[in-house]
């Protein structure tokens, strides 16, 4: 039987706070890690090196027995800060690395050189193969419940799937908003879950007040794709404004991805344009309300602290 996450990681419970771009910070992971789960911050919410390193030295200080803490990279071409990211990750030490959308060989190769794990984030079986081919420590399995860019395969399906078919343990990430939720996914043979969702809502995150009281006062059938933010299908609550511009790609942006020359170019400027808005929306009052988040949300009821968050996905 593949080891369950709080073996892999030395950590109390088989939770991982999910990395979520602009909302994961250092005082939520502190606080995770107090509570006895482990913490993910994306490395792209720091906008230098230097910040990023400053990031790592704090955790490393205030990490504590049962806690352990990890970085999420973009490893594709559209990452420009990728090299340098993984270089100070490597230099400075972490528990542990998820990487997202690309090629993970050149992470696992260099984090194994010096004692980090590797997670990978994939949404079926072709990739999860691929990762555990290239030496990934797990699978974070991407489902249909996910928030943000999510997969389309049920929990259920893609787990059972997943855990039959590779021989390196999976963690669920998507569709997990209380304690029912967790034993769920770990009846279905996962080895732990990553949760993001529910510590947007958090007094820690570091994002606008309307952000946190919007996964409050909004549920699981608010939450809708759409594919005007990245370029890639993501999930964001149904606000006025979102249902005002569409969740549609528009004609011309369908015409641009069909021409091979120009859409790499467009996927560049509409990945650009789009987490500039989400940027505005999670760090500003703005009327242009685009916030990402997932079906989860349906158990946020009030804003809490992350260890009041984490004793409910526990106890």
């Amino acid at each position: 039987m593949a080891k369950l996450l709080t073996d892999i990681l030395n950590i109390n419970h088989p939770i991982i706070q999910a990395p979520m771009f602009l909302v994961s910070n250092v005082p939520m992971v502190e606080e995770a890690m107090k509570s006895g789960i482990a913490g993910c911050i994306p490395a792209l919410n720091y906008r230098t090196l230097d910040e990023l390193r400053l990031a790592i030295r704090v955790l490393k200080s205030s990490k504590v027995e049962g806690g352990a803490f990890g970085f999420n990279l973009i490893v594709n071409k559209s990452n420009i800060k990728y090299k340098g990211q993984l270089e100070v990750l490597c230099e400075e030490g972490c528990d542990f690395i998820i990487t997202s959308l690309g090629s993970p060989e050149e992470t696992i190769k260099q984090a194994h050189k010096v004692g980090i794990k590797v997670f990978c984030d994939v949404v079926d079986l072709k990739f999860a193969k691929k990762v555990e081919l290239l030496g990934a420590d797990a699978i974070i399995a991407v489902n249909n419940e996910a928030g943000g860019h999510r997969g389309n395969i049920s929990p259920q399906e893609l787990i059972t799937n997943l855990v039959k078919n590779c021989n390196i343990p999976v963690i669920s990430a998507g569709g997990v908003g209380c304690k029912q939720d967790v034993e769920n996914m770990l009846s279905y043979g996962a080895a732990g879950v990553s949760v993001g969702s529910p510590f947007i809502a958090s007094i820690e995150a570091n994002v606008t007040q309307e952000y946190k009281q919007a996964c409050v006062d909004y549920g699981a059938e608010d939450i809708v794709m759409t594919e005007r933010i990245s370029g890639t299908p993501c999930t964001v609550i149904n606000t006025p404004y979102v249902k005002k511009i569409g969740t549609k790609a528009t004609w011309i942006e369908n015409l641009l991805n069909k021409n091979r020359k120009l859409k790499k170019w467009v996927k560049m400027i509409r990945f650009s344009i789009g987490m500039n808005a989400t940027k505005n929306a999670a760090t500003k009052a703005t009327y242009k309300t685009v916030w990402v988040a997932g079906p989860s949300i349906e158990h946020t009821k009030e804003i809490l602290p992350t260890s009041e968050i984490v004793k409910r996905l526990i106890s």
